[in-house]
C-alpha cells in the first residue's frame, strides 16, 4: 500500500459518532472457557504466505548480533543491556528543544531475509527503560535488487516522559521507500522492488557516569506483502468462544488531556491496549495514577493515553508504541503484526489469546457500529456460534455499551482489506489485517501453539 500524508490516514483514530448504548450491544454473560483449546487451524497449504515474523529474544538470539558495548542478560527472560559504553552523543530533543548529552551502546541484528518479499515492514520492541534511559530503534532494507535504504528511524522511545519525549521520524524516504509514522513502506509497490531482507538497531542511551542500563527483551519485525483488494473471500466459522475481557470506553474520556490528543476519538488505541493488559491480571497502583485527576473515571486509560503518545505523530495511535507500553507491564510480551484470516484470531482466542485490531470502515458497512471511521482500533475477545466476531469496541457511549457483535462476513472484509472508497467516494487504505498481540512471559503450551500457528515465538 502507498500512502499520501506524513501521518498515516488509517490510524487517524476519527470515530465520527458512537453508537447509542443499544445499537449492537449485548451484556450476556460470556461463554465458559472450556477446559482445552482446540488445536490451531492451519492456512491452506496452497495459499500465499502473505507475512513474515522474526523476532530476537532468547540468549541465543542476542549473542547472534553485532554488539559494541552490549551485553547479554541472561535469566528467564535474556535480554540486551549496557555494559560499557561505545559512543557518547549529544540529542537534541525535537519537542523540548533541550539538548543533553548520553552515553550509548548499540546492538545490530544479523540480516534476516525475509520469506515474503515485503512492501511494508513494521518493526516493534519489548523494554525497560528506568528513569535516565532510552532507546533508539533502526532498521536497513535491502532491496530486490540488491540496494539498500538509509538506516531509518523507527522509533525513538521511553516508556516514560521525563528524559525525552517518544517520538517517531516524519521525512524519512530515499524515493524508493519511506517511513510513515511506524511503517516502511515501498513508494510504489507496482513498478519498484520489494525488500528482500533486513537488520535492525538498537542503540541503549544512559545518563553518563551513572550505572543505569535499559533492558531490551524483544526486538523484531513484521514484514508483508498484501495485495491491493477491496474484498477478501468469505470464511467458515470456526472456534465459538468468549474471553472475559474489562470494558472500557473512550468516549467517556472526551475533552480529558488536551496535550494527549483530547480523549475520546483519538484514544481507541491506549483503550483497547488497557482492556487486554488487565484481561492479562496486569494492574497500575494508585501511586501509578497519582497524576491523574481523581474526577476522572478510569484512570488507568488516561495512563495509557499519556505513555503510548508519540509527539512527532501528536497522538496515542502509534502501533509499536502501544505495544512497547503492554509490555512495560511485569513479564508481558507484545507485538505487532498481520493475520491472514479470522480462522487465525479464531486459533487465538480458541487459545485464550484476544487481539486488539485496526480497521476502517463507513457506517453502513458494519452493522451496529453506529459510526464510520477513517481508522479505528477494537479488542477482539470472542466469535458466536454462528461465527459473528465479539468484540469489545471502545467507541461506544459507555463501559456498559463496549461489548458487541459484528457480522462476521461485514467484519472480516473491512479488517483484511487493503483498498475502500471512504465518505468522499475515493480510494483510501485499509490495514490489511494488522493487529496487536499481548501475551505473558509464560504462555501454557495452548497458547504457544497458538502463537506459533500465527508465526511467533
Amino acid at each position: 500500500m502507498t500512502r499520501s500524508a506524513s501521518r498515516r490516514t488509517v490510524l487517524t483514530a476519527a470515530a465520527a459518532v458512537a453508537a447509542a448504548a443499544s445499537a449492537g450491544a449485548t451484556t450476556a454473560s460470556a461463554t465458559a472457557a472450556p477446559t482445552a483449546a482446540p488445536a490451531p487451524r492451519t492456512a491452506d497449504a496452497a495459499a500465499p504466505r502473505l507475512v513474515d515474523n522474526r523476532f530476537w529474544s532468547s540468549a541465543t538470539d542476542w549473542r547472534g548480533g553485532a554488539g559494541a558495548g552490549t551485553e547479554v542478560v541472561a535469566g528467564r527472560r535474556p535480554g540486551l543491556a549496557i555494559a560499557v559504553p561505545s559512543a557518547r552523543t549529544g540529542y537534541t530533543d525535537p519537542h523540548t528543544g533541550a539538548t543533553s548529552i548520553w552515553e550509548s551502546a548499540t546492538w545490530t541484528s544479523p540480516v534476516h531475509r525475509s520469506t515474503v518479499p515485503a512492501t511494508e515492514i513494521i518493526a516493534s520492541w519489548n523494554a525497560h527503560t528506568p528513569a535516565g534511559t532510552w532507546i533508539a530503534v533502526e532498521l536497513r532494507g535491502t532491496y530486490t535488487d540488491g540496494t539498500t535504504t538509509p538506516w531509518y528511524v523507527m522509533g525513538r522511545w521511553a516508556a516514560g516522559d521525563a528524559d525525552i519525549r517518544r517520538t517517531s521520524v516524519d521525512g524519512q524516504s530515499d524515493g524508493r521507500s519511506s517511513v510513515w509514522t511506524d511503517t516502511l513502506s515501498v513508494d510504489d509497490a507496482t513498478t519498484g522492488p520489494r525488500l528482500a531482507s533486513y537488520r535492525l538497531r538498537l542503540t541503549l542511551h544512559r545518563k553518563p557516569g551513572t550505572g543505569l542500563t535499559p533492558t531490551v527483551w524483544r526486538l523484531g519485525a513484521m514484514a508483508s506483502d498484501i495485495p491491493d483488494r477491496f474484498t477478501v473471500p468469505a470464511s467458515r466459522a470456526g472456534v465459538a468462544r468468549e474471553l472475559v475481557v474489562p470494558r472500557y470506553s473512550q468516549n467517556t474520556h472526551i475533552g480529558q488531556y488536551p496535550e494527549y490528543d483530547n480523549g475520546g476519538e483519538a484514544w481507541c488505541s491506549p483503550t483497547s491496549s488497557q482492556m487486554i493488559i488487565e484481561y492479562w491480571g496486569r494492574e497500575l497502583t494508585a501511586e501509578d495514577l497519582a497524576w491523574v485527576d481523581p474526577a476522572f473515571a478510569d484512570p488507568q486509560v488516561c495512563h495509557a493515553a499519556r505513555f503510548t503518545f508519540d509527539y512527532q505523530y501528536d497522538g496515542c495511535g502509534n502501533w509499536p508504541f502501544n505495544a512497547a507500553y503492554a509490555a512495560t507491564y511485569e513479564d508481558m510480551n507484545a507485538v505487532v503484526t498481520r493475520l491472514h484470516s479470522l480462522a487465525d484470531l479464531e486459533t487465538l482466542v480458541g487459545a485464550g489469546i484476544p487481539a486488539i485490531t485496526s480497521q476502517s470502515f463507513l457506517e453502513e458497512e458494519l452493522t451496529g457500529a453506529g459510526y464510520g471511521t477513517a481508522g479505528h482500533l477494537m479488542a477482539v475477545i470472542g466469535f458466536t456460534p454462528e461465527g459473528d466476531v465479539i468484540a469489545n469496541d471502545p467507541a461506544s457511549p459507555g463501559n456498559e455499551a463496549v461489548r458487541r457483535v459484528y457480522r462476521r462476513r461485514e467484519w472480516e472484509n473491512i479488517w483484511l482489506r487493503t483498498k475502500r472508497y471512504n465518505a468522499s467516494g475515493k480510494v483510501a487504505s485499509g490495514t490489511g489485517g494488522v493487529c496487536y498481540l499481548y501475551w505473558p512471559a509464560g504462555p501454557t503450551p495452548a497458547q504457544q501453539r497458538a502463537l506459533a500457528a500465527v508465526g511467533l515465538r
